[in-house]
């Protein structure tokens, strides 16, 4: 049961993603989340995210913000990032993911998700079919109902790393 909350991948950090093997292995669309995945909670994009979607178009991704913030907040980010976005998202619904690859033009055979939430991005991107990759909180700094849902998440995440621990040693 927990498997459905299990992302495809788990790492450090957005910007430690080989987006360059995603690109070889077939994927052309990344939807993102933005709050802790690529910034800190409200933060403006910065010079290390407007750098990354820059090279993401280079490497021939589309991109798409998701989030579930409302317009004033997702906007500005986006467009100093020059990506298109969709706020409201209303994760983990399947909706605001079909809509994004909609925007991009990709399928779920060629879209990946990037986000720092289980419940919320992840679930949703796998309830939609997607790649999903889980990237740790860049500040541990959250609103309370965030972070009362990161207690969850830790016994999830236990229980996803003793599995992977498990077939990596084959026990």
């Amino acid at each position: 049961m927990l498997q459905t909350f299990y992302p495809s991948e788990y790492l450090d950090s957005a910007y430690q993603i080989p987006f360059e093997e995603l690109y070889k292995k077939g994927y052309r669309g990344i939807i993102f989340d933005v709050d802790n995945t690529l910034v800190p909670h409200g933060a403006p994009a910065d010079e290390r995210s407007m750098e990354l979607f820059d090279r993401l178009r280079c490497l021939g991704f589309s991109t798409c913000i998701l989030s579930n913030n409302k317009e004033p907040r997702v906007a500005p980010f986006a467009k100093k990032v020059n990506s298109p976005y969709i706020y409201k998202g209303q994760k983990p619904s399947v909706k605001g993911y079909e809509k994004a690859m909609k925007v991009m033009k990709t399928s779920r055979e060629t879209t990946l998700f990037v986000g720092d939430q289980l419940f919320t991005d992840v679930w949703g991107a796998n309830r939609t079919g997607l790649y999903s990759i889980l990237v740790k909180p860049i500040n541990p700094k959250e609103e309370i109902q965030i972070v009362l849902k990161r207690y969850l998440e830790a016994v999830v995440l236990w229980f996803y790393e003793n599995q992977r621990k498990k077939k990596r040693t084959g026990r």
